[in-house]
């Protein structure tokens, strides 16, 4: 698939996510949108997966660590076609299989339940370690936030990750510089990520979260990485794509209410319209 096609993936999985947060009234729009490239690369380059056999023993795996942000989550998962794209505006509803975190026993696609912030990626490790035990060619990845690094857990797991030389594991930090509380360098600095994930014998990369050459030649470069699992540090932007949100840590975890809506939906058609004139 090339630059182009995902762009206009990315941009509907940024719309599916802007209405899912407005449907549902509450939700986690601004990390959503930080990581909406980074989904599109991996469900529609990256991943051997096949919503058709959702459960195929081979499938590569992905765990949502930081699991607030669902709806970006959902919204690939929807346009790659496990489930319908309508249902999107179901996010959070009461009885709906699309709940605020992800679900793995209620939600096509899902492969580990999460949301509880350092855990997932320990279920990702966990995975990764069951796949070299038992002779398998999968790969397991794995999306933090910056603030959720902050966590112990998290360097518990990249400590047992790194000695066991778990090549087949890549984790990813949306580094979009900004947590509930402020920014994540005020709030407890993690810097350098690259250099912390070295101390616990990781290959890292840098790489612009929203350039879809960089984030392929990072992907290309952890599949090379022999002997070690990869970090990949992930520049990105917070509410990318929306113009009130970019930047914005007010908007981590609210909704947009109706006269927003329509910017935030507006702001993306005009991508959207771009895209198609570059294409034309």
């Amino acid at each position: 698939m090339n630059n182009l096609e995902l762009k206009k993936i990315a941009n509907e999985v940024r719309k599916g996510i802007i209405a899912s947060v407005h449907s549902a009234k509450a939700g986690h729009p601004g990390g959503s949108l930080s990581a909406a490239d980074i989904f599109t690369y991996l469900y529609f380059e990256e991943m051997n997966v096949d919503p058709k056999n959702p459960n195929m023993e081979n499938r590569d795996r992905f765990v949502l660590s930081k699991g607030h942000t669902a709806p970006g989550l959902y919204a690939a998962l929807a346009h790659k076609g496990y489930f319908p794209v309508e249902d999107l505006v179901q996010l959070r509803k009461l009885g709906s299989y699309l709940q605020g975190h992800p679900c793995m026993q209620h939600t096509p696609g899902v492969d580990m339940s999460s949301g509880s912030l350092g855990q997932g990626v320990s279920a990702a490790v966990g995975m990764a370690l069951a796949g070299k035990m038992d002779h398998k060619d999968y790969r397991v990845y794995t999306l933090l936030g910056d603030g959720e690094i902050q966590e112990g857990q998290v360097w518990e797991a990249a400590m047992f990750a790194g000695h066991h030389k778990l090549d087949n594991l890549l984790v990813i930090v949306d580094n979009n510089g900004l947590q509930i509380d402020g920014s994540v360098e005020e709030v407890c600095s993690p810097y350098p990520i690259d250099e912390k994930f070295k101390a616990f014998h990781f290959h890292t990369i840098n790489m612009d979260a929203h350039d879809f050459d960089a984030i392929r030649a990072a992907f290309a470069e952890a599949r090379q990485t022999k002997g070690m699992p990869t970090a990949i540090i992930a520049h990105s932007i917070k509410g990318k794509g929306v113009s009130y949100m970019e930047g914005n840590g007010d908007w981590h975890g609210k909704a947009p209410g109706d006269d927003l809506y329509e910017v935030a939906m507006a702001d993306l058609m005009k991508i959207g319209e771009a895209l198609d004139k570059e294409e034309a």
